[in-house]
């Protein structure tokens, strides 16, 4: 193993690292509850993909780290391996899908030197769903129900807030201030926003950000040729 890639892979490691520290201090030093020290979990975790496209890590390590996690997520929901995941016995596979839906977005787009819709797909659900979470739990005045799974609309707002301004941002980033950015950025937003709405199981994990990837990835070309 070389040296870039060494490095490369101990600073994602440290990252993990300093997000399972925090969510370890969280849990044992103050008084966050569960579902907040989770949020972190997730919010910081998902972060990585930053990390990564900055770095240029090369899809494969990407990958094999996508299925160490996820076989240690599936595994977790038996034994509390990870601070800060679903708690035991939890009927949710989120987690799992989380870990899922980066491996798969990255082997979708790092081959083709487009890794922006992986960031793209992966901090929708990392930023949009995180926050989403927390705003409907601390300010939901006005719930709704999809298939027995209870939302808000204020946490709808802030699911379509945040992921519309998530694509905005990266596409700011690598094709800059053109109409297709915009119009592409608010339809994702919207998209996550109802793929969200459907959480049974955790399944809204991999939903949200493979498919607002492919919305992005799909809109964006057909645009970009008008």
């Amino acid at each position: 193993m070389n040296s870039l890639l060494l490095t490369q892979s101990g600073i994602v490691v440290l990252w993990i690292a300093v997000v399972g520290i925090a969510a370890v201090g969280l849990r044992k030093f103050t008084p966050a509850g569960s579902e907040l020290v989770r949020k972190v979990v997730h919010i910081g975790v998902g972060n990585v993909i930053l990390i990564a496209w900055w770095l240029s890590i090369p899809a494969w390590l990407g990958i094999w780290a996508s299925v160490l996690f996820s076989a240690v997520a599936l595994i977790s929901y038996q034994l509390p391996l990870i601070p800060g995941i679903d708690s035991v016995g939890r009927k949710s596979l989120g987690t799992f899908f989380y870990a899922v839906s980066i491996g798969v977005l990255i082997a979708w787009f790092w081959p083709q030197g487009l890794p922006q819709y992986a960031v793209i797909g992966v901090l929708i659900m990392t930023w949009g769903d995180g926050l989403a979470a927390l705003v409907g739990q601390s300010f939901g005045a006005h719930p709704y129900q999809v298939a027995g799974m209870q939302k808000s609309l204020e946490g709808s707002l802030a699911m379509a807030v945040v992921g519309s301004l998530v694509c905005l941002l990266v596409l700011l980033s690598t094709q800059g201030a053109l109409w297709q950015t915009w119009l592409v950025a608010v339809v994702v937003g919207l998209a996550a926003t109802g793929l969200e709405a459907f959480s049974k199981l955790g399944i809204d994990n991999l939903t949200v950000p493979i498919g607002s990837a492919a919305i992005a990835f799909y809109l964006n070309q057909f645009l970009l040729t008008l």
